[in-house]
């Protein structure tokens, strides 16, 4: 079975083959959602159930108060399930910092996706964590707390207990392939594009 899902709506009307699609029913009032009406998640019905997640940032992206913007999400198989953006709660001195707690951000939501499928009886460990930035990779794997790290708040280094306990694997990914790129700054026409046709995100027309 295929599910069409809105992106983002909340009312319900007939989608392609029939399948529910919702919309939202302000949609026609927005001009800012008038070339999004028919775009919808595609969700297929052989997906695999494995979970992948993705962290990204903008470090110092917010010209007033220099904060970094956090940037997540969550694959399912191929179909995207959970996503994120949200500013950062202080201020990251490094791309490696900011890159850092976007992916304890990951990991948390990480861990609670994991938690809803145990109950569904599907259990995962090692869940790949894909991060582009090299040096927020290494944190995670260097017990030492020395004067590169000490200033990160202690909430921030929860990661590295799952990474450690096997939950969770962090893994470097080239930035060409991070999706969560998405959530964190305006992209290049041909770049977005790809992003959505990577989380299925199409024209409910063309479906």
């Amino acid at each position: 079975m295929t599910h069409l899902l809105p992106w983002p709506t909340c009312s319900t009307k007939n989608g392609p083959r029939g399948y529910p699609l919702l919309t939202s029913p302000t949609t026609d009032d927005r001009p800012d959602q008038q070339g999004t009406k028919e775009v919808g998640l595609w969700y297929p019905g052989n997906i695999s159930l494995s979970l992948t997640g993705y962290s990204d940032s903008d470090f110092a992206g917010c010209k007033i108060d220099r904060k970094s913007t956090s940037g997540t999400c969550h694959l399912l198989g191929s179909s995207l399930i959970s996503w994120q953006c949200k500013k950062q709660a202080c201020v990251a001195l490094s791309t490696a910092k900011a890159e850092y707690i976007a992916a304890g951000s990951c990991c948390a939501q990480t861990i609670w996706l994991r938690q809803q499928l145990n109950e569904f009886g599907i259990l995962l460990n090692h869940i790949p964590l894909l991060c582009d930035n090299t040096s927020a990779v290494n944190l995670t794997k260097n017990p030492v707390m020395h004067s590169r790290t000490k200033h990160i708040e202690i909430r921030h280094h929860f990661l590295r207990e799952h990474i450690s306990n096997g939950t969770c694997e962090i893994k470097f990914i080239g930035t060409d392939l991070q999706l969560a790129d998405l959530f964190t700054k305006p992209l290049a026409k041909d770049r977005f594009n790809f992003l959505l046709n990577e989380f299925g995100i199409i024209n409910v027309n063309c479906a």
